[in-house]
């Protein structure tokens, strides 16, 4: 799978809710969740991994391991779209027949999901980890489907819309767990 996937990691938003970029958050360890998100991709499979920054992007890049590739969406503010979109721009130069996405909001995220989301896939797969039902991330994008995605993109939203019109496939990721995002600082009681 190395060859053949890309990963994405999208690490751009101001983390309101969270009271700061989530590009700069750490786990309870002191591991940055940037390092975390780039060695869960990689140990997942992915040969290349692209970290998209915006919101904190100066103090971040100290936080992104060497052996991954930064962007910053430079229109960060526009939303989720505006990183999903630099990230797929600075991965369409790439070989890759697929890119998987995931959040830096994901600290819990193994690479077992990974591996099980990307499994087998080539240009036209179209697949998203599902969490008792309830989808989440990582998400699977096949190359064939990067320049309508993009096309489709918009304000605060990222591909949700469009996996659902194109009937992304759901892999059930429940028995890992790590589906869960992070909105407040760890250790203050909420998810």
């Amino acid at each position: 799978m190395a060859e053949g996937v890309v990963g994405l990691v999208l690490a751009a938003g101001a983390g309101r809710r969270f009271g700061a970029p989530k590009a700069l958050a750490r786990t309870p360890e002191g591991l940055s969740w940037l390092r975390r998100a780039v060695a869960t991709l990689r140990d997942g499979g992915c040969g290349e991994v692209v970290v998209v920054l915006g919101a904190g992007a100066g103090e971040a890049l100290d936080l992104v391991p060497p052996e991954a590739r930064v962007v910053v969406a430079t229109r960060w503010q526009a939303g989720q779209s505006a990183s999903l979109e630099a990230g797929l721009d600075a991965v369409a130069a790439s070989s890759a027949e697929a890119a998987v996405v995931t959040l830096v909001d994901l600290p819990g995220l193994r690479p077992e999901a990974v591996r099980r989301v990307a499994d087998g896939a080539v240009a036209h797969s179209l697949r998203r980890a599902t969490y008792d039902g309830v989808p989440g991330h990582p998400v699977l994008l096949g190359r064939d489907h990067w320049p309508a995605l993009r096309m489709a993109l918009r304000g605060d939203e990222g591909a949700r819309d469009y996996l659902l019109g194109h009937g992304a496939a759901e892999v059930d990721c429940t028995d890992l767990g790590g589906g869960d995002d992070v909105d407040v600082p760890l250790g203050c009681g909420a998810k």
